[in-house]
């Protein structure tokens, strides 16, 4: 992984925390966990230090966290049509930081992680994004 890369995940990460982003990890023995990101830090020694679902703080090489995010195209009709509310009433809603924080609420991956393999794709109905009031 790339020190872009890092950094670009470390960006990704730290914006959606407030959104319950589901993360899957895997130990130096290549089992693998799952659970929600409640916390990261990026140190000097360039490991990820993060706390999942515990008050324990765990120290994961960068190569073996990844996000589950889903694809833009799996928008829904409803997300559709906020999407272009967003458009018409902004004209360019990349910008916009309440756009972005939608797009993070609703675990889009709008900075092409899942291509880039930072992240993984989400399944159908991962996120219930009705019940995520943050």
């Amino acid at each position: 992984m790339t020190q872009e890369e890092k950094q670009l995940l470390l960006k990704d990460l730290s914006s959606r925390l407030h959104y319950g982003v589901k993360v899957q990890t895997k130990a130096l023995g290549g089992s693998t966990t799952e659970g929600i990101l409640w916390s990261i830090e990026y140190n000097e020694t360039g490991t990820f230090i993060f706390h999942k679902n515990s008050l324990l703080g765990y120290s994961i090489n960068e190569d073996i966290i990844k996000p589950y995010l889903r694809p833009m195209s799996s928008m829904t009709e409803e997300e559709i049509n906020e999407y272009k509310h967003f458009v018409a009433f902004s004209g360019n809603p990349i910008g916009s930081a309440n756009f972005i924080d939608w797009l993070n609420k609703h675990h889009f991956d709008y900075r092409g992680l899942i291509e880039k393999d930072l992240a993984l794709e989400a399944k159908e109905g991962m996120y219930n994004i009705k019940e995520n009031k943050l």
